[in-house]
């Protein structure tokens, strides 16, 4: 029964024309490609985060080459908007035991002189210990980890141009 509702899966998936968007993104961003993050004034080391996270989604999961401006295929901008920093959860003392850190991004995919904008907001939550402030450490753990499921989303927002321009 089993081998039975597999393969009629199986079938539909092919049927319907389903690709995974491992094979779709890396067509719509090209080979080579160019990452550039604005660095914001008021917090530098948030820049050194977002690329790197940036360009390891880049290599990592899309197979796809950082290069130099002059030789990419495309262009990929990230903007630092906005980091915030919500309590969640306070204990029966009045103090917050968990926050939310919303790490607002603005992307800029470059490709054939085609500009394409979208902003998008990462959020982590994250414990700490009561009457505790935030720490360094975990500020910067809570930007890079909203950071990647922002660009997670934005490599699912490249992902759907290219199932469209298909």
């Amino acid at each position: 029964m089993k081998k039975i509702l597999i393969i009629i899966l199986l079938f539909g998936f092919i049927g319907c024309g389903y690709r995974p968007s491992a094979t779709i993104t890396p067509k719509t961003i090209g080979d080579k490609v160019y990452t550039e993050v604005d660095v914001s004034l008021s917090d530098p080391e948030n820049a050194v985060l977002i690329k790197d996270a940036l360009n390891s989604a880049l290599l990592n999961r899309l197979k796809s080459n950082i290069t130099t401006k002059d030789r990419a295929d495309s262009t990929i901008k990230v903007l630092y908007n906005s980091i915030k920093f919500y309590p969640l959860q306070y204990n029966k003392n009045g103090y917050v035991v968990y926050y939310q850190a919303d790490i607002n991004l603005k992307f800029q995919f470059i490709k054939d002189n085609k500009i394409r904008e979208k902003i998008i907001t990462g959020r982590y939550s994250f414990p700490i210990r009561p009457s505790a402030i935030i720490s360094t450490s975990l500020r910067f753990e809570a930007i890079k980890k909203g950071s990647i499921k922002a660009l997670d989303q934005f490599i699912a927002y490249l992902s759907s141009l290219g199932a469209l321009e298909k």
